[in-house]
């Protein structure tokens, strides 16, 4: 089945390169959102982990461990956020200059959809 583009009217060969540098960035930009959605995972689990055995142990006999544990805890937490924030911030990015190379080519536009 034709695509509703004719077959002579081709996009600018940058425009497609640019697309394909666009889209390859966004795909680093979604995987660097993932990663950080796994690290956030990581100190909520042990957190939480910590609060159910809580009754099993008194603070003062753990308090050595618990403060490393719990600094590193909001390390994590903190680094979390900001891969998650950078990952939205290229993604929305990325769809911007989408966006701007589909209003430059008609054709580019109707076969991105």
């Amino acid at each position: 089945m034709r695509h509703p583009v004719t077959a002579h009217a081709t996009p600018d060969a940058s425009l497609v390169e640019a697309l394909e540098l666009l889209l390859a960035e966004k795909r680093t930009a979604l995987s660097l959102l993932r990663t950080g959605i796994a690290v956030f995972a990581l100190p909520l689990s042990v957190l939480s982990l910590l609060v159910a055995t809580a009754r099993n142990y008194r603070y003062e006999e753990v308090a050595a461990i618990l403060l490393p544990l719990l600094v590193l805890s909001g390390s994590l937490l903190l680094l979390a956020c900001y891969l998650v924030y950078r990952a939205v911030v290229t993604v929305h990015r990325c769809d911007r200059h989408v966006a701007e190379l589909k209003n430059r080519s008609p054709v580019l536009a109707a076969l991105i959809g």
